[in-house]
């Protein structure tokens, strides 16, 4: 770790203050040089030499990425038009299950674990290349016996499984859209999106678990498909015993379909602009927004970006600590590791059950290499203490890579030190649903600054602009864009091309990601929150983060969510919700000492006015804290769409 005085910190205003300059409150300049060792094999060692070279000839860059995967048909252009109407690999035809899974078993892959499932009861399930296949095409010949064809829809509703990933993959091999729905949401959001998508099958089971508690999934299918004509079949994977007894006309159980299919199954072939999947991700007001994405730029993109982020190599083991209801499960778990022939962990279950110190159970028996996770689990870790890590042999680690929501510097340094021994790299990284893989990030060759998520990768232009679409200057806050298009990026809302437009809208001709950011004179990026949790008290314009790590940096701090309430004499007024660390006890004594911590660390214009202790925070079930609910909740109103939180 080196402390310099050439750069200021990641953090800094929105637009520029009046006054004293909130960035000069943050003196710290954190950076971690990249490991020697890890720069020798990286599979990228320069980045600035690989971003030029996309940047310099961006067709000849992804024509050449794409080269390396099996197409029934090549492309006659890489791109056509502009965003948001570009169309990647004109012409081509592809399917990417050919390039998961067929690649590598006709190859010397062909019996490498492709999966090793966990269950929170220590069941342990590995399925080879060969092995998921089989289970793909028996799925997928399931399907195509109810009538499934290219272009229709199929509703998953099932848990972190085999059955869950591998019910993905069958649709892709038909040509049948997947619509994944986290096994955890309600019946009303889960037939929304049934109802959306126009889904002829949903695939279920009866219960998933979480916690050593049975969520009964199939009671929540069975409320929201009733009365919903366009289900014509409920495929239920019956888990529990005795089996459960299914009544309903449209009702099957899943193996006594699917295991009596053959094995093989031709792969469907797909234009590279056809359907791949739709995923629903939601917004403060309207109703949830059904992003498609497509199989031969999802592929190409996802593929270059997992290898580029996570420095994926042969002999990786890695760990990809989210759901398949996410984004980050079908980019990070499914498509892109396997595009890549990656041996992949998937745990059904909480991070902290049975105990504290599973996870780093699991990496010390499976020797996981590259780990991905969220800054809120970092966080928990930390609650629980270093002990946990200390108990356990980490030396496999290679690399921790996390994404989801600004990772707080407190929580990269305790990282770095309990989990890595001072030495592994611990790399952030952002990118959103709708760009659908890895965005801006620090690569393992890559001087690491703490508070910052990075560099745009090699194939993205990136810019922080003010409201007139002028770049801002060194540590001012403004609106992070993308200009021009890129292969995995969604392609519309399903059935509202005019949302879709909207994301273009705000600043033309660049995709508004609707995150403010900062940028330093080093050229790396701070991604500060949402646009609507950046705070204005009394002219300054504070990032919810700034606060929020400062809070944390306390030794008493879990986790912290914070908010603007409205203020006649600042405009807003900060408000904190401090969950503490176990052994904690609230007190006034502890407020005072927190709410003098941040006068400390960030100086008055930040102090928060307020500080609340809480037993939770509300969370979407990838672990972003919902901050407009704490502040719909404090003052008394209508929080909007809630479908993504986890309680």
């Amino acid at each position: 770790m080196t402390q310099s005085n050439d750069g200021q910190a990641a953090h800094g205003a929105a637009t520029p203050p009046t006054g004293e300059d909130f960035k000069q409150l943050l003196t710290k300049d954190v950076r971690f040089a990249p490991d020697p060792a890890a720069v020798a094999t990286a599979w990228v060692k320069d980045y600035q030499t690989a971003y030029d070279q996309a940047a310099n000839d961006l067709t000849a860059f992804w024509d050449k990425v794409a080269r390396e995967f099996s197409w029934f048909k090549p492309w006659t252009n890489v791109v056509e038009g502009q965003a948001p109407g570009a169309r990647w690999f004109v012409d081509g035809q592809v399917n990417i299950t050919v390039n998961c899974l067929d690649r590598h078993v006709q190859s010397e892959r062909a019996n490498k674990t492709a999966l090793l499932w966990l269950g929170e009861d220590g069941e342990e399930r590995r399925f080879s290349f060969s092995e998921l296949l089989a289970l793909t095409n028996q799925i997928a010949n399931g399907l195509k016996e109810l009538g499934v064809k290219k272009g229709d829809r199929v509703c998953i509703y099932l848990p972190l499984t085999p059955e869950g990933i591998a019910s993905m993959l069958a649709c892709a091999r038909i040509g049948a859209m997947h619509s994944v729905v986290y096994a955890g949401l309600g019946s009303s959001a889960l037939r929304a999106r049934i109802e959306d998508a126009q889904a002829r099958v949903v695939i279920t089971a009866d219960i998933g678990y979480r916690r050593g508690k049975a969520t009964q999934l199939k009671a929540i299918v069975d409320e929201a498909v009733y009365g919903l004509p366009v289900v014509e079949h409920v495929v239920v994977w019956r888990r529990a015993t005795p089996a459960i007894a299914l009544t309903d006309s449209r009702e099957l159980d899943f193996y006594a379909l699917c295991s009596k299919q053959s094995t093989e199954c031709a792969p469907e072939v797909m234009e590279s602009e056809d359907p791949l999947f739709m995923l629903y991700t939601s917004g403060s007001t309207g109703a949830p927004k059904g992003c498609v994405y497509v199989h031969g730029g999802y592929m190409v993109g996802t593929a270059y970006y997992m290898r580029l982020a996570f420095d994926l190599k042969d002999d990786d083991i890695y760990w990809c600590m989210s759901d398949i209801g996410w984004i980050v499960g079908h980019t990070s778990m499914v498509y892109g590791p396997w595009a890549n022939g990656t041996t992949v962990i998937a745990r059904e279950g909480a991070p902290d059950f049975p105990n504290p110190g599973i996870v780093w159970e699991v990496i010390e028996k499976y020797h996981v290499t590259k780990l991905f996770t969220a800054p809120t689990t970092l966080r928990m870790f930390m609650k629980f203490g270093p002990q946990y890590p200390h108990a356990h042999d980490l030396s496999s680690l290679r690399l921790i890579v996390c994404a989801g929501e600004p990772l707080n510097p407190e929580a990269l340094i305790w990282a770095k030190q309990h989990i890595g021994n001072g030495n592994l790299p611990i790399c952030d990284n952002w990118w959103q649903t709708e760009t659908a893989g890895p965005t801006i990030g620090t690569l393992i060759s890559m001087e690491a600054f703490v508070g910052r998520a990075g560099k745009a990768f090699p194939g993205y232009t990136v810019k922080v602009l003010d409201r007139s679409g002028q770049p801002v200057g060194p540590h001012q806050g403004g609106l992070l864009v993308i200009e021009g298009s890129w292969p995995q990026m969604f392609r519309t809302i399903w059935h509202d091309d005019a949302r879709y437009l909207d994301y273009w809208r705000t600043l033309p001709p660049y995709y508004t990601a609707g995150d403010v950011a900062t940028v330093d004179e080093h050229g790396y990026i701070a991604v500060l929150g949402r646009a609507d949790d950046v705070l204005n008290v009394a002219g300054h314009r504070i990032g919810t983060a700034d606060v929020e790590s400062a809070l944390v940096s306390h030794p008493a701090v879990a986790e912290v969510g914070v908010i603007g309430k409205p203020d006649p004499i600042k405009g807003e007024a900060i408000k904190a919700f401090v969950t503490l660390k176990v052994g904690q006890i609230p007190s006034d004594e502890l407020r005072a000492q927190l709410i003098e911590h941040v006068r400390h660390e960030l100086g008055p214009i930040a102090t928060p006015a307020e500080l609340d202790f809480v037993t939770a925070l509300p969370k979407t079930r990838s672990g972003k804290i919902m901050r407009r609910v704490l502040k719909a909740r404090e003052l008394g109103i209508n929080p909007g769409d809630l479908t993504t939180i986890e309680e």
